[in-house]
C-alpha cells in the first residue's frame, strides 16, 4: 500500500473510505464522522462496540465548535480546554445534537483533539474538518507507536495510509472530562 499525502487521504475520506496516520502518540484509524457507513465499517474492522463512541480529532477550534456545547461548561473548565489546545489532550465535553449517536456512543458527551501533529492537522485541514481518531489496532491488541507495529490484516481492510511519522509520545493522549478535569485515561 502506498503512502497517501493529506489531499488524496482527505479524498478517500470524501468517498467514505478509512485511513490510517500518525498522532501524536500511535497510529490512527479515521474516517468522516458524518458518513454512518464509514464509522460502521471502521468500528467493524477494529472489533469495536459503537456503544464506546469514538475520539474526534480537528485541525482547530472552530472545526469542533458546532459539536461542542461550550455554554454547558463552567467559564474556567471551557479556559482550561481551550489552554491546552492545539496539543496531545482530549477531553469529553458535553456534545450538541450535531453530534450523531454513531459518534458518541452511550454517552452524552464527545471526545475531541485539536492536534499539533502535523500530519493529522493537515489531513483535518484537507477533509475540511474533524475526523475519527481511535488507535489503528483490533480492540484488545497493543497500539501502534510505530509504523512496522501496524497489524497487516487491519492495513488490509483500509483505504490508504498517510505518510509520517508519530509525534513521539510514549503513551496514548490522556483523555480527561472536561466539567471536572478528572482523568478517564492516563
Amino acid at each position: 500500500m502506498h503512502d497517501l499525502s493529506p489531499e488524496l487521504a482527505a479524498a478517500a475520506l470524501a468517498r467514505g473510505g478509512i485511513v490510517v496516520y500518525p498522532t501524536e502518540a500511535v497510529w490512527g484509524i479515521g474516517c468522516d464522522p458524518f458518513d454512518q457507513a464509514a464509522v460502521l465499517r471502521l468500528l467493524a474492522i477494529k472489533q469495536r462496540s459503537v456503544d464506546k463512541g469514538v475520539i474526534l480529532i480537528a485541525a482547530s477550534l472552530e472545526q469542533l465548535d458546532e459539536l461542542i456545547d461550550w455554554d454547558a461548561l463552567a467559564p474556567e473548565r471551557r479556559q482550561a480546554v481551550r489552554d491546552s489546545w492545539p496539543g496531545p489532550n482530549t477531553w469529553a465535553v458535553p456534545a450538541t445534537a450535531a453530534v450523531p449517536a454513531w459518534i458518541s456512543g452511550q454517552h452524552r458527551s464527545v471526545a475531541v483533539r485539536v492536534t499539533a501533529h502535523p500530519q493529522a492537522r493537515a489531513l483535518c485541514d484537507a477533509h475540511g474538518g474533524p475526523i475519527v481518531s481511535t488507535s489503528a489496532n483490533l480492540t484488545g491488541q497493543p497500539p501502534a507507536f510505530q509504523r512496522g507495529q501496524l497489524d497487516r490484516a487491519l492495513l488490509a481492510l483500509v483505504d490508504g495510509v498517510c505518510a509520517g511519522e508519530t509525534g513521539g509520545l510514549t503513551a496514548p493522549t490522556p483523555i480527561r472530562v472536561a466539567a471536572t478535569g478528572e482523568v478517564l485515561r492516563a
